[in-house]
């Protein structure tokens, strides 16, 4: 039983021994609110245009999700916008198209890229928003 609650213990602790849940920078679905927060607070933002039949989108998603795990991108808030049935947004980010990526620094769109799937570019659009 002790041998069997040190294994849970030690398997509790790898996310933090690897540094990856201290850092990531979980994508959350686009509310207003959400938004207006967090360029208020001057937080680095990403928005990212997305559709779950996007074959660019699914490219894009581990290069992100790797640099939002990088401690520079710590404060980073992404925010995910489903291209499909969220119309509304798209529109009000001038977006035209999925695989969309829209840096923001605090209230200040700081760069933006379409259907980008090279790591340096995704990594250098990012940098923008810091």
């Amino acid at each position: 039983m002790s041998t069997r609650r040190s294994l849970l213990g030690l398997l509790a602790a790898v996310p933090l021994l690897t540094g990856t849940a201290a850092f990531a920078a979980d994508p959350v679905t686009y509310t207003p609110a959400a938004f207006e927060a967090a360029q208020k607070a001057g937080k680095p933002i990403l928005v990212h245009i997305t559709a779950p039949w996007c074959t660019t989108c699914a490219a894009q998603k581990p290069i992100l999700a790797k640099l939002e795990a990088e401690p520079r991108f710590k404060d980073l808030q992404v925010f995910e916008v489903d291209f499909d049935s969220r119309k509304d947004v798209v529109k009000r980010f001038g977006a035209t198209m999925q695989s969309t990526l829209i840096a923001y620094k605090g209230d200040k769109e700081a760069g933006r890229s379409s259907g980008e799937t090279k790591p340096g570019a995704i990594t250098a659009l990012l940098d923008k928003a810091l």
